[in-house]
């Protein structure tokens, strides 16, 4: 049978444009064509995981979404307690049998994924991380739901780019743009899911990457839309005026308490990792246990307060309303950051952003309850305080004050209290980047001694390989072979698997121009196969910082 002559030139033109995209990478045209698809099925990945999380809590709360407060505070005790600690434990078995260390992966390990991992990270445990987070969240763990959407995204960008070969500033404009379609389709928040994976997760504004990020962006919202149609997530009772123009210095105190409630917020949870880690090794508990352990705790606490289960939209929603008093807000507050500590503290999987804007809303409103009664005559609403105090706590948490800020107008659909909000987010963010690594998260990396929040001068040097900047023996500039053994023999060494870092600390410490590169053979004996300069080094490095800046600026 004969083929027709026009189709087999369209399989022609097909297998060749898809051998110079593996071998080549995407040109600009077959760019925007991938972050299209690539958008589409990162947002179909956040939906999928968000109905996960509703059909696990309608199958053990007997509710879902913003009814699950109410179903919580009629549940017998016990009840409370067997839901999230079982879920732990399937958690715990997950994390066990599928990473290496039984942590579940998030927005970190994302953005060490972006400057380190080429715009790749781990896909079978980042599958892993997101099963057990939607577990954790419709069990009742108190967290929040945009962590693990994001990895999750990152994970299909993983495969597109390891599919396509690309190179790193490609693999990381696919990250950026999984990234923006998860986080706008969890929020309904096209802008904000654009600049927040420019902002936390690529750390720059290259300007060649923006169009396919805010492709991305728009096929996530989409998907969002189609399935819960356009709507705010939050929605006020009117519109909150700011008084005049007086009420602005207390916005900037209010941006003072938020910063040190965020503090309080981060520390707490990195003082449970740290306690639980060493009641752990103290008891030699098997970590599978851990997350168990931890959702009785949860469950424990909402015996007293149902406030802390879940994601805890509908506590933020009672904070934006009004209906909380000033006694209820502050007790929430407090209980909703211990339920948070407990629950990453214990492994149980999830993210911080959602619980940021819950202890954000209720700080904000406690705090505008005092001051407009205060001065009642020259105040607004005190649900404006609350509004801005979301956007503060979340804004100072994630080391992020533009996309937070434009999160916070997109899921309230209130833009008339911009400069108040803009106003907490500035003196929040400014002060707990003063106790912090910049964010949760960059802390949260320099706790693993993974150095990104100074820059790429700092982590550029976790990343070059020495062998990229050795020489071999004989050739041109290097030592002869009795030189070499001489600084083999002094120590003056280090293995060819070895970064810049520790080889520039080792100049620096020994004052030579030349360090022995070495590895070890098949016999297991240490062999000298190269030699590295201190100019060479630096010149590597140089390369590293230009190669940088050329993406950064492009």
């Amino acid at each position: 049978m004969q083929q027709d002559p026009s189709r087999l030139k369209i399989v022609r033109i097909a297998a060749l444009a898809w051998r110079r995209l593996r071998h080549h990478g995407p040109d600009e045209a077959q760019f925007w064509v991938i972050a299209f698809f690539l958008g589409t099925a990162a947002g179909l990945a956040a939906l999928l995981f968000r109905l996960g999380v509703g059909q696990l809590e309608r199958l053990l709360y007997g509710a879902e979404g913003h009814a699950v407060l109410a179903r919580a505070a009629e549940m017998p005790w016990w009840l409370l307690i067997a839901i999230p600690a079982t879920g732990g434990l399937i958690v715990g078995l997950i994390l066990h049998r599928f990473t290496p260390d039984g942590r579940v992966r998030a927005v970190a390990d994302v953005i060490e994924g972006s400057a380190l991992g080429r715009g790749r990270v781990e896909i079978r445990e980042g599958l892993a991380s997101a099963l057990a987070s939607m577990i954790t969240l419709g069990s009742g763990g108190s967290a929040g739901r945009e962590g693990p959407v994001v990895h999750l995204a990152a994970v299909i960008s993983t495969r597109v780019a390891d599919r396509i070969r690309a190179n790193g500033i490609t693999g990381r404009d696919l990250l950026g743009c999984a990234v923006a379609a998860a986080v706008s389709a969890s929020f309904n928040a096209p802008i904000a899911g654009a600049i927040f994976a420019m902002e936390v997760v690529l750390r720059h504004y290259a300007l060649h990457a923006f169009a396919p990020i805010a492709i991305a962006s728009i096929m996530g919202t989409l998907v969002n839309r189609l399935a819960f149609g356009d709507v705010a997530e939050f929605t006020l009772p009117v519109r909150n005026m700011v008084a005049f123009y007086w009420e602005i210095p207390a916005y900037l105190i209010l941006g003072l308490v938020c910063g040190l409630v965020a503090v309080a917020l981060m520390r707490s949870i990195f003082w449970a990792e740290d306690a639980a880690s060493a009641l752990q090794a103290r008891t030699h508990a098997p970590r599978w246990l851990r997350p168990a352990v931890a959702g009785a705790m949860v469950g424990a606490l909402a015996i007293f307060a149902p406030q802390v289960i879940g994601i805890g939209y509908e506590v933020t929603t009672l904070a934006l309303t009004g209906r909380i008093d000033l006694t209820e807000a502050i007790l929430i507050a407090l209980a909703k950051t211990l339920a948070v500590a407990i629950t990453l503290g214990g492994r149980m999987g999830g993210g911080v952003f959602s619980p940021a804007l819950v202890v954000g809303s209720l700080t904000g409103l406690a705090f505008g309850l005092i001051a407009t009664g205060l001065i009642p005559a020259y105040s607004g609403s005190a649900t404006t305080y609350a509004l801005a105090g979301m956007g503060a706590v979340a804004a100072a948490v994630l080391g992020a004050p533009v996309s937070t800020t434009l999160i916070v107008f997109e899921l309230t659909g209130d833009w008339q209290t911009a400069i108040a909000v803009m106003a907490a987010v500035s003196t929040a963010s400014a002060l707990a980047s003063r106790f912090v690594k910049r964010s949760f998260f960059l802390t949260q990396l320099a706790r693993r001694d993974v150095r990104i929040a100074q820059g790429p001068q700092e982590y550029l040097l976790q990343l070059v390989p020495v062998s990229t900047a050795m020489r071999k023996p004989g050739a041109g500039g290097a030592p002869d072979e009795a030189v070499l053994a001489a600084l083999l023999e002094e120590g003056r060494s280090i293995g060819v698997d070895s970064r810049l870092k520790p080889a520039l600390r080792l100049f620096e410490r020994s004052g030579c121009t030349h360090l022995a590169v070495t590895q070890r053979n098949a016999e297991g004996r240490v062999q000298v196969v190269g030699s590295l300069s201190h100019v060479d080094a630096l010149k590597a490095f140089n390369q590293a910082l230009a190669a940088t800046a050329a993406e950064e600026h492009s």
